[in-house]
């Protein structure tokens, strides 16, 4: 009957009103509009829309007319654009340098020297946010979840602080015991994830009668500060990762990472848990990544595209990896499903002799990422194993020494960096051997089947 008009209403999902010149827009999210127009307006839960050729009208599910203001995107149209690559995930790929840089200036005191007492981080957080904290429970999902172990490893080694990674789609209907003094992290790159806002929001009802020691402490890590996320958490770290069109995940993961860095060392400095002359040593080590990352992109993605060409037809993968790289292994495995759709699993590498070996065979490759480190040498003992079971082995390594050259059929040599931030060089090789695998297979790099950038349904 009103062939003129849209109807539309938010409840859970997300949904945004775009006002363009004598056009109106609506989709689940920004980077959809921004090749249209730059002014925005999110609607909240329990609120409809009436688009017409006259403009946009806001109501409340009761019916009352609602007054609210659109904002401006801070994007430019460039920015969903493939300028020059074939694939938004090719480009974001190598955007990666540069969004690392973005968060080292807006969090790290470019003036900060060894001896000065200050914190050289600032993430702009409440110092009561974090003091006396004994616990901390992450909630995430699939590429999150993966820089959410990360995480964890960093706050225990770094802060001694206690971390518990819990999926959130599991975490609602088995919420983990009520304990003092513990800080909630919700990470999630589109703020969007159905799952990591219901687990939240549940875990602030289940806190929201308790005071002192039990009180709600709740944080957000981000890629969407205007996000659901955003609006329902007290606290949020911005990851500064941009828009990232294509559905799997490289930059934004990469700088879930550089805000666990930031916030466990941090916590770190705040608890004293880590020596001045320790502390300055990776806040070195981190402002030289974004120079690595280019450096590997430049000399090594041709070698990664032409060995990639010998895997189109492979049907599964194993990817290794042991304390701080075992999540790469497990975001390396999972890039390849996503995009290639041929079988992977990540394991512990100490893990494959206890059943996963029985998989390994002539027809499957392994990927082993091996830095010099505490579990160097056990990762290549490990690796050998798979070796003897006639698997083809890749090494994501350093360099390619005798040790290395005997092991490993194929080596992506990344540079070498200190073992604790290994993971922001290990994952790039795995994440351009996945497209290289997919664009190689013809397949759609940036829509894979089945999936969508934000998740916003259980």
């Amino acid at each position: 009957d009103f062939p003129e008009e849209i109807i539309v209403a938010r409840q859970q999902a997300p949904l945004v009103i775009g006002f363009g010149a004598g056009e109106f827009f609506c989709a689940s999210d920004t980077p959809a509009l921004v090749s249209h127009t730059r002014t925005v307006l999110s609607l909240e839960n329990g609120e409809l829309a009436r688009l017409t050729s006259m403009g946009v009208e806001v109501y409340s599910f009761a019916g009352e007319r609602l007054k609210k203001s659109p904002r401006i995107l801070g994007w430019s149209p460039v920015l969903v654009e493939k300028q020059g690559f074939k694939h938004f995930m090719h480009k974001e790929i190598y955007e990666q340098p540069a969004v690392v840089r973005a968060c080292l200036e807006a969090y790290l005191d470019s003036d900060w020297q060894p001896g000065n007492p200050n914190s050289p981080i600032n993430l702009n957080l409440p110092k009561e946010l974090c003091t006396d904290v004994e616990q901390i429970s992450i909630l995430a999902c699939g590429t999150s979840w993966h820089a959410s172990l990360i995480g964890k490893y960093l706050l225990e080694q770094l802060a001694n602080i206690p971390t518990a990674v819990q999926y959130a789609s599991e975490y609602r209907y088995a919420p983990a015991p009520l304990t003092p003094n513990t800080l909630t992290i919700g990470v999630t790159q589109s703020g969007e994830t159905a799952d990591t806002l219901a687990a939240l929001g549940m875990e602030q009802q289940r806190r929201a009668g308790f005071t002192d020691k039990f009180r709600s402490r709740m944080l957000g890590i981000t890629n969407r500060t205007e996000s659901s996320i955003a609006h329902m958490m007290p606290h949020v770290i911005n990851t500064h990762a941009g828009i990232e069109v294509g559905v799997a995940a490289t930059k934004t993961f990469v700088t879930q990472l550089m805000a666990f860095y930031f916030l466990a060392l941090d916590l770190a400095h705040q608890r004293q848990t880590i020596s001045t002359e320790r502390l300055a040593e990776i806040i070195a080590g981190l402002r030289q990544l974004p120079a690595e990352i280019e450096k590997f992109l430049e000399i090594q993605e041709q070698y990664v595209e032409e060995l990639s060409h010998q895997f189109t037809e492979t049907q599964d993968f194993i990817f290794l990896g042991r304390g701080i790289n075992f999540p790469i292994a497990l975001e390396g495995a999972l890039k390849l499903k996503e995009i290639s759709y041929i079988h992977a699993e990540g394991y512990p590498a100490g893990e494959m002799k206890h059943g996963p070996i029985a998989l390994l065979d002539a027809k499957v490759p392994v990927v082993a990422i091996a830095m010099p480190g505490s579990v160097y040498e056990k990762v290549l003992s490990n690796a050998q194993e798979a070796k003897a079971r006639d698997a083809r082995l890749i090494g994501v390594t350093p360099k390619q020494g005798v040790a290395e050259a005997d092991i490993f059929d194929h080596i992506l040599p990344v540079p070498l960096v200190d073992e604790l931030l290994s993971p922001i060089v290990t994952v790039i090789p795995l994440q351009l051997l996945a497209y290289h695998i997919a664009a190689r297979r013809g397949l759609d790099v940036d829509q894979p089947r089945n999936l969508a950038k934000s998740v916003t349904v259980e």
